[in-house]
């Protein structure tokens, strides 16, 4: 083995490939196909595509699949806090000694092959599923879809989230190019679910190119909230008065709504879900940096949010969870995102902003981030601070009792904090 501990693999795979993105399946079908694999693996495969929401997706689907008793498989990115949550068996991080043993493989397989680390992680995902004998995986697309390395694995129910403009050097400009991109996953004859109401035409007209059945929201299935109940329909199934998904926020019912669609299908397919099941996947679902709430006398919330339609649905529940005091944010974001639409869409939640510098060839110093808030708020109270602990520690300085503290931006925003404040976390 070239490295003893997953720590060596994953500082020798940040570097190993003259690019960390680099959209394709050709080096990753070569080297699949080098391990002895099928681009049709041995379980059933969901993938999810889109902006927002494909974790809290992917996390509301496992929660019931494995409330019905199988065996699931989810591989998401990126993490919070541990590498290992990337890939998952029955919710549990796949310990080191698996992941590192998977990437043996892969290393012995591809010969002089340069992959990227992404392309290691999908790869070591999916042979790690195959071996453990799963039921059925969950696949999160990393970026865009048609060549994302998840997609070199044919879908057999495909869930597209809502689409939003974000990393758009790689997917275009528009929501229409993005689409395109996202519909990638389609596969000819295979179910579509779309968690919009309106989806993008591209997608719609691939889907129909494919001639793959495609479930819209509101079209072919219906969600109706009630108070503290929800209800659930298509033409053939109807789930009356369903708890409301243990993640927080009104949109969560639109994921929701979509991931029944999916059970919905997967009954046409002979798994057995019942209603009951359904309940207990909802009440019992988790997601970390999901507008995560930690109380106290100065409350903290951690939210991923990095886009603009992730700012919009924040400054939602911030409304929605109003506090008696002020709300302050800590804010580290990369200077790839979009960061005017950003922080305009949260500049009248927003008391104070004390906001960070990220680290590597994506980040923006606290100064520059500074700058572009004040272009866009003006006479916004913004602190620029070299780091997200620094950031967090002035920002619990001045908080008082009865403040919040909202710390947001980027995955790796909240996972300096979470780290910082584990003991608390537990």
């Amino acid at each position: 083995m070239r490295f003893d501990t997953l720590s060596q693999w994953l500082e020798w795979q940040e570097t190993l490939h003259f690019t960390k993105v680099d959209p394709g399946l050709d080096r990753v079908g070569y080297v699949w196909q080098k391990m002895g694999g099928k681009i049709k693996l041995p379980f059933t495969v969901i993938t999810v595509a889109g902006t927002n929401g494909k974790g809290s997706s992917v996390a509301i689907l496992e929660s019931i699949l494995r409330a019905a008793g199988y065996r699931t498989g989810t591989y998401t990115s990126p993490h919070l806090l541990s590498y290992n949550e990337r890939i998952c068996i029955d919710h549990v991080p796949c310990d080191d000694d698996t992941i590192c043993e998977a990437f043996n493989r892969i290393d012995n397989a591809r010969e002089d092959t340069s992959i990227t680390y992404f392309e290691f992680a999908t790869l070591a995902a999916v042979d790690i599923f195959s071996r453990q004998k799963i039921d059925i995986a969950i696949l999160e697309v990393g970026m865009g879809g048609r060549l994302d390395a998840v997609n070199l694995f044919d879908t057999d129910i495909a869930l597209v989230t809502p689409i939003g403009i974000d990393h758009t050097a790689w997917l275009g400009e528009s929501r229409e190019k993005i689409a395109f991109e996202k519909a990638g996953i389609i596969r000819a004859g295979k179910p579509v679910v779309c968690s919009e109401d309106t989806p993008a035409k591209s997608l719609v007209d691939h889907a129909k190119s494919l001639e793959a059945p495609i479930y819209q929201a509101e079209v072919d299935f219906k969600a109706v909230k009630e108070l503290d109940r929800w209800h659930w329909s298509n033409n053939t199934e109807h789930w009356q008065n369903l708890p409301l998904p243990a993640l927080i926020g009104s949109y969560q019912i639109q994921n929701s709504a979509a991931v029944l669609q999916v059970i919905s299908l997967l009954h046409q397919q002979d798994f057995t879900i019942s209603e009951q099941n359904i309940r207990t996947g909802l009440a019992d679902v988790e997601l970390a940096g999901r507008f995560q709430r930690l109380l106290g006398d100065v409350e903290r919330i951690f939210d991923v949010t990095h886009n603009h339609l992730g700012a919009e649905n924040l400054a939602g529940l911030l409304v929605e969870t109003a506090c008696n005091g002020r709300t302050l944010a800590v804010l580290g974001i990369l200077k790839d995102k979009d960061i005017t639409a950003v922080t305009s869409a949260l500049g009248l939640s927003i008391d104070s902003w004390y906001v960070a510098g990220l680290d590597g060839a994506r980040g923006i110093t606290g100064d520059d981030l500074a700058i572009q808030i004040v272009n866009v708020l003006e006479n916004s109270d913004v602190k620029p601070h070299i780091t997200v602990i620094d950031a967090y520690l002035h920002a619990m300085k001045d908080a008082q009792i009865g403040d919040r503290i909202l710390i947001f931006g980027s995955f790796l925003t909240v996972e300096a904090v979470m780290k910082t404040i584990s003991n608390e976390l537990i």
